[in-house]
Order: structure tokens, then sequence, then C-alpha cells
């Protein structure tokens, strides 16, 4: 099978794990910097070039897109989609599942419980809806953001007020949501392969620091997670149309909690945490889906 990953790099850690996990099962991988790629459209035709080149025989594409270039790598999947290539993530649950307020929507819509989230379009309308937090301290994040960036914590009422309002200002788009105290810098990571989870840990950030991410120095140990982790994580990844993903969960005193869902979720640190080769997971995935679709 000749496989393509959409990535911008060969050197970076998930790109290389997938190479060599295709490889070892015996399928030609090629990278490709999907910054690089150009689109011609035209009734019936949509052809992909890569360097003046046209890309052609790729039975299967595992797009790696980072989010600062989210809508240009959809529109490579797409104009793969419209060649009836096979892609592992579909240009419609990348887009959705970028926007962590249509996520949380979608999410909530359809019975899983997420934090206490407030969007605002002022700041008199965050006074307003404040209360319904249920917490003095709230944490503000940005709309697109990864790895914990754009990810802020307010103290109190008026730190939330005037972090908006500065947000607000230079035209960021934001979500307000509760601080759940209880999970102490904690969080699970869920990794959903097709209709399984294959791994998960728990990251734990550093002392003073709320954000468990790795690429924030967090560490991160193998967990066993509940039935009802197990389930939800399953069900969040069905309901965004998502076949690989991360799943975010936070414990909290009244049940699991969804943070967000990655769909291009690192390697790195649940390969590095778990020992278990999620790649390989991955590969033998795409392998069994396209059969089924034959």
């Amino acid at each position: 099978m000749n496989i393509a990953i959409l990535s911008r790099s060969g050197s970076l850690y998930s790109t290389s794990s997938l190479v060599r996990a295709a490889m070892k099962r015996q399928h030609h991988v090629r990278i490709i910097d999907h910054t690089y790629c150009d689109l011609y459209i035209t009734k019936n035709t949509y052809e992909v070039y890569y360097f003046d080149k046209k890309i052609l025989n790729i039975n299967a594409v595992i797009p790696r897109i980072g989010a600062s270039v989210t809508h240009y790598g959809a529109a490579i999947i797409r104009q793969f989609e419209l060649q009836k290539v096979y892609s592992v993530l579909s240009s419609n649950a990348l887009m959705m599942s970028r926007d962590k307020l249509v996520t949380l929507q979608i999410l909530a819509a359809n019975g899983i419980d997420v934090p206490r989230t407030l969007l605002a379009s002022h700041v008199q309308s965050l006074e307003f809806l404040y209360d319904r937090l249920g917490t003095t301290k709230a944490v503000i994040k940005l709309l697109v953001g990864t790895q914990g960036m754009g990810v802020l914590l307010a103290e109190d009422k008026t730190n939330l007020f005037s972090i908006s309002e500065a947000l607000i200002r230079v035209g960021k788009s934001f979500i307000v949501q509760e601080f759940i105290k209880e999970s102490k810098g904690r969080d699970i990571r869920a990794f959903v392969v097709g209709d399984k989870v294959v791994a998960s840990m728990e990251r734990m950030a550093v002392e003073g620091e709320f954000r468990s991410n790795i690429h924030l120095g967090a560490t991160s140990r193998p967990v066993k997670l509940t039935e009802e982790e197990r389930r939800i994580a399953l069900k969040c990844t069905q309901i965004l149309g998502l076949k690989v993903a991360g799943v975010d969960i936070l414990r909290s005193n009244r049940g699991p909690l969804v943070l967000e869902v990655n769909a291009s979720p690192g390697l790195e640190g649940i390969e590095t945490t778990t020992g278990i080769d999620v790649a390989g997971e991955i590969i033998a995935f795409i392998e069994r889906d396209i059969k089924s679709l034959r």
C-alpha cells in the first residue's frame, strides 16, 4: 500500500514513528509537507501537486495537520477525498474538532458532560453569567490553540474581567470554563484508534502550573481507565466522526468531564509513557478499515 503522511517534517516524533510502523508492515511511505501542496480544480478534476509534480497512486493519507494551517490542511485532505483516496482523518472532522466551542457544543448536545462553559459577546455579559460557573477561579481558552497555548487561569472575578477585556480589544475569540479544583492539575489522555482505546495515561502539571500538557513540563504515567471513561472516550470520537483521536478527560467530583478531543494527537507522550506501539495500532487499523470498505 502507498501511504502519504501529511506532515511538516519527517523528523517529528509522530511522523517518524508512523513511518517506521508502516515500513515494518511492508508499506511504501511518502512524507508530504502539506503547506507546499498546490491544488488544481475543474469539472470532475481534483489534482494535488507537490513541488510542481502531480501526486499519483496514493492509497491512504495520514494527516498530521497543525493548528496554524487547519483550513489549508483541510483543503488538501478534501482534495484527496474527492479523488476517493482513503484518509484516516476526514476534512470535515478536522474542521469540526479544531474549534473548541463547536466541539463542546456537539458533545454536550449528545449527552457528554463537559466543564461549565461561557461564551460572551462582551464583558458585561460575563458579569451576568459568571455565577453560573460555580467557581471563583476560571479558565480562559482561545478557541484555537494547542499544547496548552492560549490557556489562562483567572484567579478571581476581577482578574477574569481584565483578561477578557484585553482579549476582546485585540479581537481574540475565547471561552471561559469552570476551574476544576479537585483535578489538581491532572488529566487523562485516552488514545482511541477505531473502536477501541489502545492506550491511556495520566498527565500531571508541574508545581505552580494548572495546565497538564507534556510540552509545558508535565509528567505522565500509564493509567487504567474506568469503564465509564472508556465509554465516554469512544462515544466522543464516534460523535465527531474521528477514527484516531486523543480524548482529554478530567476526573471531577461529579464524574468524568471531557476537556477536548484532539484530531491529530501526538504520539511521543503516549508511546514513551505506556510503551505501546500506538503508531503500529494506527497502521493496522488503516489496513482493516480500507479492507472493510472494499
